[in-house]
């Protein structure tokens, strides 16, 4: 199952992409599928049919792991 994150690369816009599995410490890059803009858009500097791209990991500052829709519908807390 594809996780979908957002890569914080230095001196660039944010792009959400998704991963088979998420990056192990000692990782030199990281594969992500379906790059793009935060807002859903293509990446302006990628050609047109790119749907894997690997990013080098020391070109970004971090990496976040957004829910997946089933951890999303899990109550955690409720106080009434």
């Amino acid at each position: 199952m594809a996780t979908t994150v957002i890569l914080h690369i230095k001196n660039a816009e944010p792009v959400i992409g998704e991963v088979d599995e998420l990056p192990k410490p000692n990782d030199l890059i990281i594969t992500v599928k379906n790059p793009r803009t935060i807002d859903g858009k293509d990446l302006h500097y990628l050609m047109d049919k790119v749907v894997t791209v690997i990013w080098p990991m020391d070109s970004l500052n971090f990496i976040e792991i957004l829910p997946s829709e089933e951890e999303e519908q899990i109550i955690s807390f409720v106080r009434e």
